[in-house]
């Protein structure tokens, strides 16, 4: 069924990667998620009225509320889609983040606020008519959310969406909290005993948690995350496969929204080859991550000297050292100044952010280990903080 609504209402549905497609997507789930909560919301409310059910009627603007989530997917999604201009130059995609954050609050004011419901129902608490009709309509909303759940699920899968993620899991909050309704009407009915206040407050702390979760979820990508090592290594050996790249470095991927990546990295290439012949590699390299991966990189060119015999060996003592220190020390940009007196060893290192000694310490270690190789050794250190797996810049 879910197959066949993507294929009816989602033009050019298989070209998901496609922004226009992609946007697509998340109006198409906005319009789902009204026009399901709307039906629950009227169906509810009409049963709480009717019964006096405290618990339905509360239930009923829950699902009002997830109308309101569901539009701002719906717009989200579609100011997401607007094209770069002047104020705004890397486009408007990072909206659908800010969107899947509301809806993370959402979820969480409404956890507070079944929470303040329950508690008054445990203090205050009232009879309910029970019947049939009461039944069937707990029944059929707990199944329409079901279905909710798993088409955002599906929707959310096929486009990388954590907006229409969060949403999947706020249905899965309206199944327990309409289930915690539902059971404890059937246990007040069979046995006197009034349960739902108290099964109200669980599902609304299991809401909360949930919330919590979703916001630093659906914060990350504004803060700015590190790029998965699938992309990283993906990066690394299409650039490598490259005739003439001796190496990379200082490898930086900023997402400014899906499918929205810019990144710049440094490619080590033979300084004796001609720059016309490196600034060409470099110039197809960019063109391709574009065209092929829709990156779009920026290559600093780093030549390095291959043929100075010198050079190369104390390059390997030095990269010995360093790898004797921590094996999770990598080493770029080697060069050398070689004076009549003393010789400057000019070259960067990368560690990782939780690196256990400080960039200080890490530098006074380095110098006294390369002074032992030869006093008249100097070094000019630069210590970099890099997300690029140690054993490919070596």
């Amino acid at each position: 069924m879910f197959d066949f609504l993507i294929r009816t209402f989602v033009k050019d549905y298989k070209n998901k990667d496609d922004e226009k497609v992609r946007e697509c997507y998340g109006k198409f789930s906005g319009a789902v998620g009204i026009a399901t909560n709307v039906l629950l919301f009227v169906i509810k409310i009409i049963a709480g009225v009717v019964f006096h059910s405290i618990a339905i009627t509360a239930d009923a603007i829950n699902n009002l509320s997830d109308s309101g989530s569901a539009v701002v997917t719906l717009v989200g999604f579609k100011l997401a889609g607007k094209p770069a201009d002047e104020e705004h130059p890397y486009g408007h995609a990072r909206i659908e983040y800010l969107s899947g954050l509301i809806v993370s609050f959402v979820i969480l004011i409404v956890g507070f606020q079944l929470i303040q419901n329950s508690i008054d129902k445990i203090l205050n608490p009232q009879e309910a008519d029970f019947n049939m009709l009461t039944f069937g309509v707990l029944i059929l909303s707990i199944l329409i959310k079901i279905w909710q759940c798993l088409f955002y699920k599906k929707v959310g899968k096929i486009i990388g969406s954590s907006t229409i993620s969060a949403t999947a899991a706020d249905s899965l909050n309206d199944v327990f909290a309409t289930s915690a309704v539902l059971l404890g009407l059937l246990i007040t009915y069979f046995t006197g005993f009034n349960l739902d206040g108290y099964l109200g407050v669980i599902v609304a702390v299991f809401i909360m948690v949930t919330g919590v979760r979703l916001i630093v979820e659906t914060s990350n990508p504004l803060l700015g995350m590190a790029p998965s090592e699938e992309l990283v290594d993906e990066i690394y050996e299409k650039i490598m496969s490259y005739d003439g790249i001796l190496g990379i470095h200082d490898l930086h991927v900023h997402n400014y929204g899906p499918n929205r990546r810019f990144a710049s990295v440094h490619c080590e290439v033979a300084a004796e080859q001609d720059i016309m012949v490196s600034h060409d590699i470099i110039d197809n390299i960019e063109r391709d991550f574009l065209a092929d991966n829709g990156i779009h990189l920026v290559i600093h060119l780093d030549p390095i000297v291959t043929s100075d015999e010198r050079t190369n060996k104390l390059k390997e003592q030095v990269k010995a050292l360093i790898r004797n220190i921590s094996p999770q020390i990598g080493m770029h940009d080697f060069r050398v100044v070689w004076g009549p007196t003393h010789a400057n060893l000019i070259f960067d290192i990368n560690v990782s952010f939780d690196f256990p000694m400080s960039d200080a310490q890490l530098m006074q270690r380095i110098s006294d280990e390369v002074s032992k190789l030869d006093p008249s050794y100097y070094v000019v250190l630069t210590v970099d903080h890099d997300y690029v797996p140690m054993e490919k810049i070596r």
